[in-house]
């Protein structure tokens, strides 16, 4: 069973994950390879379906994601940090 959250997607963050990954200049194979390096098996068709919402993100993914792209944990959810949420 697919649980859904907010617009029927499976995640928050795959859009945040594809605007920076976008920004980084990053196709989805090159974010796979540099996930890859870092110890996380991701394919670029994981990738693609979690930018779209149809793959959850488990939270040790989150670090991953994270360390690749340069950002935050909070920025990847959307937390504005050092606000109560």
């Amino acid at each position: 069973m697919k649980i859904l959250g907010e617009k029927g997607k499976t995640n928050i963050c795959g859009s945040r994950i594809r605007k920076i990954r976008q920004e980084r200049g990053y196709s989805q194979n090159d974010l796979a390879i540099k996930l890859q390096l870092a110890d996380m098996s991701l394919t670029q068709k994981a990738i693609s379906r979690i930018e779209t919402g149809d793959r959850a993100v488990l939270d040790y993914e989150l670090k991953y994601f994270s360390a690749v792209l340069g950002v935050s944990v909070a920025e990847l959810l959307g937390i504005e940090e050092g606000k109560d949420n």
